[in-house]
C-alpha cells in the first residue's frame, strides 16, 4: 500500500507538473488527512483510501479550467472521478479502492450528509489546509470549526493551528 501510495504521490506531481502551488496543496492535505487517520485509528483500509483521496482530492480542477474556464467545487465534483480512475487504475489500485476514492472526490465539496470517517477526515484535511491559504479570518475559522469538524483529531488541529479555544 504504502509503495502505491509514493506513486500516486509521484503521478499527481507529474500530473500538477509547472502547478506548484497546487502541488503544495494536495501534499498538505494529505499529511493532515495521514495524521488524523492514525490518531483517529482508522483500519487499514480506510486509512489508505483516505490517503489516496487526500492526494487526487482536486485532480477535476485542470480538466474544469480548461472546459468551463474556472474550477468551482461542483466542476471539480464532475470532472474529478474520470481523471482519478485514469490515474488510479495505470498504478494498480484495487477496483474497490478507485470506486471510493472517485466516490470521495465526487462529493469532497458536499458538507451535508457526511456518513464515513474518511470523507469527514477528507473535509476537515482540505479545511485545515484551506482557511490558511485562503487568509480566512479567526470568525470564518470558528464557523468552519463549529460545523465542519467532528472528530477529535481534527477538532483539536483546528484549534491548535488557528489558536481557538475550547
Amino acid at each position: 500500500m504504502e509503495e502505491k501510495l509514493r506513486r500516486l504521490m509521484l503521478g499527481m506531481i507529474a500530473y500538477n507538473n509547472g502547478d506548484a502551488k497546487r502541488i503544495q496543496h494536495f501534499i498538505k492535505v494529505h499529511a493532515l488527512a495521514k495524521l488524523i487517520g492514525e490518531e483517529e485509528k482508522l483500519d487499514a483500509k480506510t486509512q489508505y483510501i483516505l490517503e489516496a483521496v487526500a492526494l487526487t482530492h482536486d485532480i477535476g480542477i485542470r480538466v474544469s479550467e480548461q472546459k468551463y474556464g474556472s474550477c468551482n467545487g461542483k466542476q471539480q465534483e464532475l470532472e474529478g472521478p474520470p481523471e482519478a480512475e485514469k490515474l488510479l487504475q495505470s498504478l494498480g489500485f484495487e477496483a474497490d479502492v478507485i470506486e471510493r476514492v472517485c466516490w470521495l472526490i465526487a462529493h469532497h465539496h458536499t458538507y451535508t450528509n457526511i456518513d464515513s470517517a474518511d470523507y469527514q477526515i477528507l473535509v476537515e484535511a482540505d479545511f485545515l489546509v484551506n482557511l490558511y491559504e485562503d487568509g480566512v479570518r479567526k470568525e470564518a475559522v470558528r464557523t468552519a470549526y463549529s460545523r465542519i469538524f467532528k472528530t477529535e483529531a481534527g477538532r483539536r488541529l483546528c484549534r491548535i493551528m488557528y489558536g481557538l479555544q475550547n
